[in-house]
Order: C-alpha cells, then sequence, then structure tokens
C-alpha cells in the first residue's frame, strides 16, 4: 500500500514539474504545477469520452468525435509547449481553444449543460495568464461563449436536460465546483504568494539589517584602525624626537662631568677653581636628572598606557614632598616658595603621575622666577573637584609663545633666568598625565608679571 502511494505521489510530482526550470520562482513553479494537474484531468477525460463513445456505439459524426477528443488533444498541445518552456503560449492554447470546443458543441444544437464552464476558463484566465492583453482576450472569449448560449442559441436538436436529467444536474455542479474550486485555488495561493512574500521580505530585512551591522562593525574597526595608525604614527614621531632629544641635551652634562674631571687630574686644579666649575656642572646635572625623570614617566605611560592606579591624595603631603625635592633649587636662586594649602584637600588620581605634575609646574615656576622672587601653590576647593594653581612673578609668556605652549611639541622651550635649559617634554606629560586622570590644565599668562598654571582634578572624600 506504501509502494503505490509513493508510485502515485511520485507521477503526480512528475506531472506537475512538466516544463519546470530552475528559474521560475516559487510562485510559478506552483502556478504550472496546478495548470499540468488540471490538463491531466483533461488529457483524462479526453481519452475516456471517445471508449465510452466506442463502447455506446456513438454515430461517426467526425465534428462530435473531434470535440469527444479535444480535452486530450488540448492537453497534449499544452504539455509540449510547457515542455519547450512555451508557458504563456500552452496557457493560451488552453483558454482560447476550450471555450471555442465547448461553443462548437453548442453551435451544433447540442445542449450538455455545460455553460457555466465558460465562466470557469475566464476566472482561470485571470489567475494563469501573465501578459494582460492575453488576459482580455481569453477572458472576452468565454464570457462571449456564454452570452451567445444563454441568449441567443436556445434551439437545440439534443438537450440532455431532456434524455439525462442527472448528467445534466451532474454537468452544473461540476462546473459550479471547478468555479468556486478555481476561486479558492486563487485565493490560497495569493494568500500563500502573500507569506511567502513577507517571509522573503523578513528575511531580507534581517539580512539587510546584518549587512548594516556588517557594515558598522567595519566601519568601527576601520575608524580604530585609523586611529592606531595614527597613534602610531604619532608615537614614532615623538620617539624621534625623543631620540634626538637625549642625543643633544644629554651630552652636554656629561661632557661638563667628563672635563672637570679630567682638568682637575691633568692640571692638579685647586679647590677654588673647582668650585668654579662646580655650580655649572650641577646645574647640568640637576636638568638632566629632570629630564631624564621625565623620560622615563613618559616611557612608564607608554608602555602601560591602561595602568593607571588612581588612589585618595591629600594634596598637602604631595605637595610638601615636592617641595622638598626643590628645596636646593629654589635656594640657588633665593626664591620663595609659599604653600598656601593649609587644610586637609584631597583629589582622586594617580599619586605618581600628579606628582610629575607638580614636580614639573613648581620647577618650571622656579626655572623662570628671577632672583629674589616669589613662587606660590595653592588649593581651591569646587562642586565635584578640586583646582590647584602654582602663580609666579617670573618673566611671564606671550601670547604667541603661550599658544605654542599648549601645542604637544617637545622642540618649544626656551632658557630660565639663570640660563637654565628645558625640552618641553615635562608640559607635554603634565597635560597627558591630566587628561588620564580626569583634569585639565590652563594657562594665564602676561610678559613681565608672572604666570599662573592651574589645573583640576576629581574630589576625592576624606
Amino acid at each position: 500500500m506504501n509502494t503505490a502511494l509513493k508510485q502515485i505521489l511520485h507521477f503526480q510530482d512528475f506531472i506537475r514539474n512538466i516544463g519546470y526550470r530552475p528559474s521560475l520562482g516559487s510562485f510559478e513553479k506552483r502556478k504550472l504545477g496546478i495548470f499540468n494537474l488540471m490538463n491531466f484531468i483533461g488529457l483524462l477525460i479526453g481519452t475516456t469520452l471517445p471508449i465510452l463513445g466506442l463502447i455506446y456505439r456513438a454515430p461517426p459524426h467526425l465534428l462530435l468525435w473531434l470535440i469527444a477528443c479535444s480535452p486530450a488533444l488540448i492537453s497534449l498541445v499544452v504539455f509540449t509547449a510547457n515542455h519547450y518552456e512555451r508557458y504563456e503560449f500552452s496557457r493560451m492554447c488552453y483558454f482560447i481553444l476550450c471555450p471555442l470546443m465547448t461553443s462548437l458543441v453548442y453551435a451544433l444544437r447540442i445542449d450538455l449543460g455545460i455553460e457555466f464552464f465558460f465562466v470557469l476558463y475566464g476566472v482561470l484566465s485571470v489567475f494563469f495568464l501573465r501578459n494582460i492583453y492575453n488576459i482580455v482576450l481569453s477572458f472576452s472569449l468565454s464570457m462571449t461563449g456564454y452570452f451567445l448560449v444563454c441568449t441567443i442559441w436556445k434551439d437545440y436538436d439534443y438537450r440532455l436536460e431532456n434524455n439525462h436529467y442527472y448528467l445534466w444536474v451532474f454537468n452544473h455542479l461540476l462546473s459550479i465546483f471547478f468555479i468556486l474550486y478555481g476561486l479558492l485555488l486563487i485565493k490560497t495561493e495569493m494568500t500563500r504568494y502573500q507569506h511567502q512574500t513577507h517571509d522573503k521580505n523578513f528575511q531580507l530585512q534581517r539580512s539587510n539589517l546584518k549587512v548594516l551591522r556588517q557594515k558598522a562593525d567595519i566601519a568601527e574597526k576601520a575608524a580604530l584602525l585609523e586611529g592606531q595608525t595614527q597613534q602610531l604614527t604619532e608615537l614614532n614621531s615623538l620617539k624621534n624626537k625623543l631620540f634626538s632629544v637625549i642625543a643633544h641635551d644629554l651630552k652636554a652634562p656629561l661632557y661638563a662631568l667628563r672635563n672637570l674631571f679630567r682638568n682637575v687630574v691633568q692640571y692638579d686644579l685647586p679647590g677654588d677653581e673647582i668650585k668654579i666649575l662646580i655650580p655649572e656642572v650641577v646645574n647640568e646635572l640637576t636638568y638632566t636628572t629632570g629630564l631624564m625623570e621625565n623620560l622615563l614617566q613618559w616611557a612608564k605611560s607608554q608602555m602601560q598606557a591602561e595602568a593607571i592606579k588612581p588612589q585618595l591624595l591629600g594634596i598637602a603631603k604631595i605637595t610638601q614632598e615636592v617641595l622638598q625635592l626643590l628645596r636646593l633649587q629654589a635656594e640657588a636662586k633665593h626664591i620663595y616658595i609659599h604653600s598656601g594649602i593649609e587644610r586637609p584637600v584631597y583629589v582622586y588620581a594617580d599619586k605618581d603621575m600628579i606628582n610629575l605634575v607638580l614636580r614639573n609646574l613648581l620647577s618650571n615656576a622656579i626655572k623662570f622666577t628671577p632672583e629674589e622672587g616669589t613662587v606660590s601653590i595653592d588649593a581651591r576647593e569646587m562642586r565635584s573637584h578640586i583646582e590647584i594653581i602654582v602663580h609666579d612673578t617670573g618673566t611671564g609668556i606671550s601670547q604667541d609663545n603661550l599658544q605654542k605652549l599648549m601645542v604637544e611639541d617637545i622642540y618649544y622651550t626656551t632658557k630660565g633666568t639663570d640660563g637654565e635649559a628645558g625640552t618641553g617634554l615635562g608640559l607635554m606629560l603634565c597635560k597627558e598625565f591630566l587628561s588620564k586622570n580626569g583634569g585639565r590644565m590652563h594657562v594665564q599668562s602676561e610678559p613681565g608679571k608672572g604666570s599662573t598654571f592651574s589645573f583640576t582634578l576629581p574630589k576625592g572624600g576624606e
């Protein structure tokens, strides 16, 4: 039983796929399958009627036998055209020849009660045909036949109703059934097509969304790559500048120290002359020490870019530590340093980075303040942050130089009031470290009236 059912289903698939090609859409494929099944039924009818005519010894009327065989002949033409992928031609043959053969029955003055088949052909032609002109032609032909049968052709030599009433009723019911089935078929296929179209649109939207996400990811990665490329370019440029600074500025103090010791050895310099040379060497070594500290801090920040360790810092304590380190530098120029941070003030930041910021700003203030000048440091508490201010009574900075100073260019530097050298690296590190700790730096200066460097840091709890 299962084998027979499988063979029947296999044969049905064979009939449905006559003329199928992969380029057809799913909707056209279903239409082709249904149309082939309709013609297979026509082939069975067109084969059965002549056999029944032979059994019951029908009169040898050529047109009657042609009409009886017409469903099979039409179906063979349709299958042949579909096989050669002439789909519209095969359907036009069906929807023109079927109404013509049905009209020919009534033209021969024979009423078989099949006039509703004209309506069936008209309805199905709208569904199966694609070309609008073909639809109008076939529909008009079917409705013309129906009009002639119902209004003009009234006198028939043979009426099935009078000879086989139940067969006449069956023909009417059969035509009505096929009309209803055709309408339901159209509705079902259109609904299925709409659902399939909706599913395809949904899949297309998902694909488009996926493509947009991939595009966004690619754009994000491209932007990240571009940023990294720019960062690497800047770091490479900075590296070259740093090597230039090291190659140029480290030689001078080392040469000065070497020359001092060589002169002491070769010429047996007395103590008075050595005392004259030592301050210059100390000055050079002081500069070199500051430079090396800045370079090491910069290298550390680049190797551990994300290794920021914020903690609760007391500004008064860290300021005293920095002032202790700079005491000799200030005393050498007789500069008075005043700290106005009397009560505890706390910030939340990385200790080493803020230590470097304070050391550089106070060292620069001492560097550009003449002898007997004053450097002060104070702190002001705001709602969400702490502002630390370093003020000096030094030479001040012009507007042009102030703009250059705020650009991250380590080559910009000027000598201090006692000829102290610099690289500009310290100020660059100050801005970078403050940014990493959520702070910003501001500068106010006027030539001859001193400078005020201030920066903000997130406020910390006590």
